[in-house]
Formats: structure tokens, sequence, C-alpha cells
């Protein structure tokens, strides 16, 4: 069975940290972009971060540069995003994306992990 399960999401007060995982089993990450996604309560989704499948080139969306880190473990088939100096702002439900990126090809979604920061 082809699933994405993140995990790791939680409450938090700003300023704080967490670390949100991507497992993917029934298929290999290797060949695919991991992209992580956001949605907040009225807006619409968002893309935060994404990881490449090949050279693992990262980008970041303005709003979480230098806060956020996307990583991969190819070997454990799990990606991963490191969240410093969350904010109220980052409170979301965050996605795991994993996209092949050719026509034709696979394009699976995870059911979501909820973040709140607050005080």
């Amino acid at each position: 069975q082809v699933q994405l399960v993140e995990s790791g999401g939680g409450l938090v007060q700003p300023g704080g940290s967490l670390r949100l995982s991507c497992a993917a089993s029934g298929f290999t990450l290797d060949n695919y972009a991991i992209g992580w996604f956001r949605q907040a309560p009225g807006k619409e989704r968002e893309g935060v971060a994404c990881i490449s499948g090949y050279v693992w080139r990262t980008t970041y969306v303005d709003a979480v540069k230098g806060r956020f880190t996307i990583s991969r473990d190819n070997a454990n088939n799990t990606a991963y995003m490191q969240m410093n100096s969350l904010n109220t702002e980052d409170t979301a439900v965050y996605y795991c994306n994993a996209d092949q990126g050719i026509v034709g090809g696979f394009d699976y979604w995870g059911q979501g992990t909820q973040v709140t920061v607050s005080s």
C-alpha cells in the first residue's frame, strides 16, 4: 500500500521548534521531489519548501527562509522539515508531497499533521 505519513506536529510556544517527518511506504522516495505544504484555517494551501530528487536542491518560500530546513534520508525513505523560531503565522496543517515530476508520473500526499504555535 502506497502511503506518505507525516508526524511531529503539535503545540509549541512562539520561538520554539518542531521537526516534521514524512515517511513513505509502498514506494521509494529516491526519484521523487519532496515538498512540504501548509494550510491555515480559511487560507489556501501554500508551498513551504521542497527538495529535488537527484541533486537535493532545496527551495523555500520567503516566509520561512532561514528558519525552516528541509532534508531527506533516502536510506530510511523519509523526509524531514526542521522548523525553528516558530511564530503564530506558522500555525497550519502541514502536508508532505512526493512528486515524480514527469508527465504521467506519480504524485502522493500525506494526511497532514497539525502545527499550532501559541503561548
